[in-house]
């Protein structure tokens, strides 16, 4: 375990990573010591020092619940991390390239809640009764410290988050079987990567029910209105700037967006 005042030095790592734009060393090898705990800790004071600049939570995100992104990572848990209000993007964005380090893109689905939702306990069908709708999201992610990462670099480095797009259909949780929802994701006319939602944990609102127990633990629960990042149900693609990626789920639509 680390002390309050080495976590406080592992925020402020990852916060200098993102105003120079250069990665800085693993947290893991900097605090060899350093357990999920701390990071989940790290992740905390990341958030603060956001807030405290003006960003806002606006909702969260849940990593590494497919087996196709496990096998990307070499990990084997989930995670989960904040989503910040000034992270979010509509379809037909054009999105700076600069502002990530080394940007890779996932295909997703978002939930937006209908009433607050807290653990210990929740299931699947929780899940659905508090999700009011449901519609196609691409997820940024972006690593802030040098590779390879364990699983407390990337809790520390608020999940890997880099920013979120969403767009296509809206549509309610029972519109569809949500177990089902393909898509493809191509960059610059080519298709990179295609998948189905139930490759997150068979079932994409099993990673939020994951995740509401989560959260449980620290007091914490999902808010009426939040976004939640399901996980992907594809391996990520690299972009750089000049890119044009478009993500088709079919019957509830797609999106684009453009990298500068």
């Amino acid at each position: 375990m680390l002390t309050e005042e080495e976590r406080r030095l592992g925020a402020e790592q990852i916060l200098r990573a993102e105003r120079e734009g250069k990665p800085v060393v693993q947290l893991s090898r900097t605090f060899p010591q350093m357990e999920v705990e701390d990071a989940y800790r790290v992740q905390d004071l990341w958030a603060q020092a956001r807030i405290a600049k003006g960003a806002r939570v606006v909702g969260h995100k849940i990593g590494l619940t497919s087996r196709a992104m496990q096998m990307a990572s070499k990990m084997t848990e989930p995670d989960y991390g904040r989503i910040l209000d000034d992270a979010l993007y509509n379809d037909g964005a054009q999105i700076p390239a600069s502002r990530f380090i080394k940007p890779r893109l996932e295909v997703e689905l978002a939930f937006i809640m209908g009433e607050d939702l807290s653990g210990p306990g929740a299931r699947i069908y929780d899940v659905m009764r508090a999700t009011e709708f449901v519609m196609p999201a691409l997820e940024i992610i972006d690593y802030r410290t040098e590779v390879p990462r364990t699983i407390v670099d990337t809790i520390a480095d608020n999940a890997a988050f880099g920013a979120i797009v969403v767009g296509g259909r809206v549509i309610r949780p029972m519109d569809v079987d949500v177990r089902w929802v393909g898509a493809t994701l191509s960059k610059n006319g080519i298709i990179e990567e295609s998948g189905v939602s139930a490759a997150v944990m068979g079932h994409p609102a099993a990673g939020i029910a994951w995740l509401v127990n989560k959260l449980s633990v620290v007091g914490a629960k999902l808010l009426k209105g939040q976004i939640v990042l399901a996980g992907s149900f594809t391996r990520p693609v690299d972009i750089t700037a000049r890119d044009v990626i478009t993500a088709d789920y079919g019957p509830i639509g797609a999106l684009s967006v453009s990298f500068i």
